[in-house]
């Protein structure tokens, strides 16, 4: 029998990155990350000269973080507790951007965050990911949490019926990216599991006014 269904990314959603990242390209790389403007690849500079990074380099060290630095990530507050909730009510996997031999080690990191689910890889805008996984799971009803708004975007314009909730669990970056609620697509905009789990389950259960 098919239940509802939870998508959830997971940087800056379930655990911590940017916080990490910067921390990381200050001690190893000499590069300063301030955590402000949008888009960010504008506040990565290297402090010696203060000239900005490129955007190849950026997502060079990105992967070189994801290669060697996923044990410096930590649990953003709640969520692994909301994601165990979540699983009494919902299938519950996890939607994340980064390459596919990522895969297995993402869900081992998830795991040692106390997170036992099921994880999708995915490239790009995140629509055809998220159909391709409501088309597998056919739930009576689906959810799909991110914390950037293309990608809300990009699920309302394939799954135009899908609840989606904008999220972003890092203080440093929320005041500063694109809010998907502000731009019509998100149905809510909330940065704490305290306030994000009533409304989830409130969404699966049909009772959400």
């Amino acid at each position: 029998m098919s239940r509802p269904l939870v998508v959830s990314d997971c940087d800056e959603v379930l655990l911590h990155m940017v916080r990490h990242f910067r921390d990381w390209l200050g001690e190893e790389h000499g590069v300063e990350f301030l955590l402000e403007g949008n888009p960010f690849a504008q506040s990565v500079h290297y402090s010696a000269s203060g000239e900005r990074v490129e955007e190849p380099e950026l997502w060079r060290l990105l992967n070189a973080f994801f290669d060697t630095e996923m044990s410096r990530q930590t649990s953003i507050e709640g969520s692994a507790a909301a994601m165990k909730e979540l699983q009494r009510e919902a299938d519950v996997v996890v939607l994340t951007n980064l390459s596919d031999h990522y895969a297995e080690s993402r869900t081992a990191q998830l795991r040692d965050h106390g997170i036992d689910a099921r994880v999708f890889t995915n490239q790009g805008p995140k629509g055809e990911a998220l159909r391709r996984i409501v088309e597998e799971f056919a739930p009576t009803r689906a959810v799909f949490i991110d914390d950037l708004a293309v990608h809300h975007a990009s699920a309302g314009e394939v799954l135009p019926d899908i609840s989606r909730l904008h999220f972003c669990g890092e203080p440093a970056i929320a005041p500063h990216i694109p809010c998907a609620l502000e731009q019509g697509h998100a149905h809510a905009r909330l940065d704490t599991w305290d306030d994000a789990l009533p409304w989830l389950l409130e969404t699966l259960h049909g009772t959400r006014p």
